[in-house]
């Protein structure tokens, strides 16, 4: 059974709607789910015409079980993101064969509504808000046609269009003052099983250079003054001491006083905000070394920062940090940890550090002689190293000399702590693309980067970067993975001069667009109760009570002013055929006779004739010349005008 009323367009744009609505699901929930909802969308389109194809009772509960059926083959469990999405969008799809009354139509209605929002639990972009927005003014446009009776898409669309206009005032006022309540941790059920990609807590050969061809998003950071030098930024993640001469660990205990001394500070500081992406890990990829950060951010033993806060959301952090410091002593452990060798080293590791005066020299001698080694001795930076699977630091050292920076920056480890120097490796990032329309620093997956940090007397932990010795370029101007050929090596030789106007012209357009995005982030999505206070602190707003009073006070004037607009809205336009008929018709009222409410203009001209039989034939023709010119598709300009006469000589 359906619905009558003006049923099929209505119920065309309902389904219009809904499809489009749970079109963006395609990613988040799996196909076979996704098949089953369009499957029964498509069938419910076609029952519009063939109505004796809507399935009975016994065939929907089968479809029930089905989708139920493939909701739990996914293992989600009942509560959840993924696990709550499903069952919408299933529902959904059942109720649609159910539409026997109108509130079978806002039943559905409610539910598509909820279904669209649940596509801001998986993606807050700007083009996801204005898309959805879209859908929901469809839906809209559909409670206003189920409620006008008729159901016409394009006046639906316009009425709902101004309902959104005239809400938008208040919704932003809400928006900004309403007290934001965070949710207790308790309530919140996030989806763990979903892997996200990045820097790992252990690197093996080759490991980084997996991201090396990744433009993911990892975190933006905008200055409050000048950007540092391109090679200074370094954006400091796990340090890693352990080695079993193939893969380097963090260490067990990273707790805080792990270290005897904090870092001592000089030279000018650089205050950034990070707002950090979502991802797998907690840490926090500070520009080294961090000096300066507020809760919920803390730094463990190795400096590096991490927060207490649930990592897979996105968040915005306030730092300061110094590019000059002085980390101060070395503790027994630490020595231990950062001289740690998987064994004895091979006669020709021995020889080569033996050569380079490793021995018998001073750290800083035997660093530059091996930085020396590695620019002049045929030594090259790839993002494809040749595999390194046994003994990987002498294959790379004595053997085959190419790899990225994890090879540079474990064999310059490794040698260090040969020749009894303390030494770990650093991962982290390096480097970060200037979006000059906002001018912030886009950080991402491909300028994932690892260097090495030897401690020095007198002067703590001191980073080198053997990689730079090799390919300077990769830390001045960072990688470019639109410069790379198909090698893998990297090619700092400018294109085409065409070429190069084409690319600087879609890169300007997509930093532009990048732009708008990270503000749209910072200042709509990451809008919590910490941005808020601090947001309405800068306006004097500085208690709850003054955030109520101003919210309540506002919305009392944006009320006000509605009202007024729309109790005072100018009237429509009379049809001028029907001014000049409604005058015909004041002019009989002055021989007693009135117009009945809904009275047709033949019926009334047959009462007005009884009463004046003398006017008859000029009653006859005004009232062929109004339904002529009201209702008719053949009337003529001289109708008009000789239809205006007849009224004016009009006299009863």
């Amino acid at each position: 059974m359906v619905v009558k009323t003006n049923s099929e367009t209505l119920v065309i744009f309902l389904l219009s709607s809904i499809g489009l609505i749970a079109f963006p699901h395609v990613d988040h929930i799996p196909k076979d789910l996704f098949a089953f909802f369009y499957l029964l969308l498509s069938w419910r389109f076609i029952c519009i015409w063939k109505r004796n194809w809507l399935p009975n009772k016994l065939i929907v509960f089968f479809l029930t079980i089905c989708g139920l059926a493939l909701i739990y083959s996914q293992h989600q469990g009942v509560f959840g993101r993924d696990a709550g999405t499903r069952l919408f969008v299933t529902a959904l799809a059942l109720k649609l064969f159910e539409i026997k009354s109108e509130r079978d139509l806002y039943l559905i209605t409610y539910l598509a509504f909820i279904v669209a929002a649940s596509q801001f639990l998986y993606e807050q972009s700007l083009l996801m808000a204005a898309y959805i927005l879209f859908v929901c003014s469809a839906l809209l446009a559909t409670l206003v046609s189920i409620n006008s009776g008729k159901p016409q898409p394009g006046p639906a669309l316009k009425t709902a269009s101004i309902i959104l206009v005239q809400a938008l005032p208040m919704a932003v006022v809400l928006f900004i003052l309403f007290p934001r309540v965070e949710a207790p941790k308790w309530l919140l059920f996030n989806d763990k099983h979903q892997a996200k990609a990045g820097l790992s807590d252990s690197m093996e050969p080759g490991s980084i250079s997996d991201l090396g061809l990744s433009g993911e998003l990892v975190f933006r950071v905008k200055f409050t003054g000048a950007l540092p030098p391109p090679s200074q930024r370094y954006w400091r993640g796990p340090v890693l001491s352990h080695t079993d001469g193939k893969k380097w660990t963090q260490i067990k205990d990273l707790r805080l006083g792990h270290n005897i001394d904090k870092p001592v500070f000089n030279g000018s500081p650089y205050q950034y905000t990070l707002l950090m992406e979502s991802q797998g890990k907690n840490w926090v990829f500070a520009l080294d070394m961090p000096a300066e950060y507020a809760l919920p951010l803390s730094q463990n033993a190795n400096y590096q920062l991490i927060t207490s806060e649930s990592p897979d959301k996105r968040t915005e952090y306030l730092i300061t940090s110094y590019l000059n410091y002085n980390t101060g002593a070395i503790t027994h452990t630490e020595y231990q940890e950062a001289t740690q060798l998987p064994g004895d080293p091979s006669g020709k590791v021995k020889q080569l550090v033996k050569q380079l005066h490793g021995f018998d020299s001073p750290p800083e001698q035997f660093i530059k002689n091996l930085l020396n080694h590695f620019r002049q001795e045929n030594f090259h930076y790839t993002l494809t190293p040749p595999l390194m699977e046994e003994n990987p630091i002498e294959t790379f050292l004595f053997e085959t000399r190419y790899g990225f920076c994890s090879h540079y920056a474990a064999a310059f480890a490794y040698l260090m702590r040969v020749a009894d120097i303390p030494a770990r490796v650093v991962t982290g990032y390096q480097g970060g693309e200037l979006n000059r329309a906002g001018n912030f620093l886009e950080i991402r997956q491909a300028d994932a980067h690892a260097w090495a940090e030897v401690w020095m007397e007198n002067k703590g932990w001191v980073r080198f970067d053997p990689t730079a010795a090799i390919a300077p370029e990769r830390i001045e101007r960072n990688i470019d993975i639109d410069q790379l050929v198909s090698g893998g090596i990297i090619n700092y030789e400018p294109a085409s001069e065409a070429a190069q106007a084409a690319f600087n012209w879609l890169k300007q357009a997509r930093q532009l667009w990048s732009n708008i995005d990270y503000n749209w982030q910072r200042w709509v999505i990451n809008y919590d109760n910490r941005n808020q206070s601090r947001f309405l602190s800068s306006l004097g707003i500085a208690d709850i009570n003054a955030m109520l009073y101003w919210m309540v006070g506002i919305i009392g004037v944006i009320t006000a002013l509605l009202s007024f607009l729309l109790l005072h809205q100018k009237q429509k336009a009379i049809d001028p055929v029907l001014r000049i008929y409604n005058r015909f018709c004041r002019k009989i009222v002055k021989s007693g006779l009135l117009r009945a409410r809904g009275e047709g203009a033949k019926d009334f001209a047959e009462r007005v004739k009884i009463k004046l039989p003398e006017q008859a034939a000029n009653i006859d023709q005004i009232t062929d010349l109004f339904i002529k010119l009201r209702y008719g598709n053949k009337a003529t300009r001289h109708d008009f005008n000789l239809f205006k006469q007849l009224v004016k000589r009009f006299k009863n």
